[in-house]
């Protein structure tokens, strides 16, 4: 209302009835304003990009796609764990085998020491505990890092403890979203069958095309997927 009118308002120049009648052809144009503004729009289900989303069929269930990854992560989770456990046992084995080795490398090198020291003028006996002395030193290499596979080993299996956690963050997911799926059918949740309800049109009078409608098939399909087993 513009300052004028106040002031015409107050000096009683005005007629409240019309006043109140002008009003309302107002907030009668604007709404049908609004109401044509709206009509003329189409419904368009393509995102910003200009593509249609995917359909809702068996691939493109998420909470199915999602239930998928987790089965498959904690199989393959748990075939990684055996073989690095394998592994980790093989590693055993081995240290275990080389020891074996060195104790016999050891019982050796004291005899060819005692033989050396017997008949120093024999260079044979000399010469073999070198030998020995330098298997000693390899084996000894064998054994370290042996030693040192079993503990990156066992590190990368408690690495792997993370892969469940990651596991129950996504089941996490999937529970809260059956719990939105769960609300959303509460929500639109009726009291009347779906068999004894009015079909609705196709086409409503102002319309201005007839792209993107969805057809009355594709309409009940999704809605029944919708309403489907939480």
């Amino acid at each position: 209302m513009t300052q004028e009118e106040l002031d015409a308002l107050m000096n009683g120049d005005v007629d409240l009835d019309n006043l109140d009648e002008e009003v309302q052809e107002e907030q009668q144009e604007e709404t049908q304003e609004q109401q044509e503004e709206y009509e003329d729009k189409p419904i368009d289900l393509k995102n910003s990009d200009g593509v249609y989303p995917p359909p809702a069929t068996e691939d493109h269930q998420v909470v199915s796609q999602l239930d998928e990854v987790t089965k498959e992560s904690e199989e393959k989770a748990t075939e990684i764990l055996d073989i690095m456990d394998e592994i980790s046992n093989s590693m055993m084995d081995n240290e275990e085998h080389l020891n074996t080795v060195l104790e016999f490398l050891n019982h050796h090198k004291e005899m060819f020491e005692k033989l050396s020291e017997t008949f120093p003028n024999i260079k044979t006996f000399s010469d073999e505990k070198s030998k020995i002395d330098e298997t000693i030193l390899l084996v000894n290499k064998s054994i370290e890092n042996s030693q040192n596979a079993s503990d990156n080993t066992m590190m990368a299996m408690d690495i792997m403890q993370f892969q469940d956690i990651h596991r129950q963050k996504i089941e996490r997911v999937i529970n809260i979203m059956r719990e939105l799926l769960k609300y959303m059918n509460r929500i639109f949740e009726g009291k009347i069958d779906d068999s004894k309800r009015v079909s609705s049109a196709k086409h409503i009078h102002g319309d201005t095309t007839t792209e993107n409608v969805v057809e009355e098939d594709d309409l009940e399909a999704l809605i029944a997927q919708f309403a489907g087993k939480s």
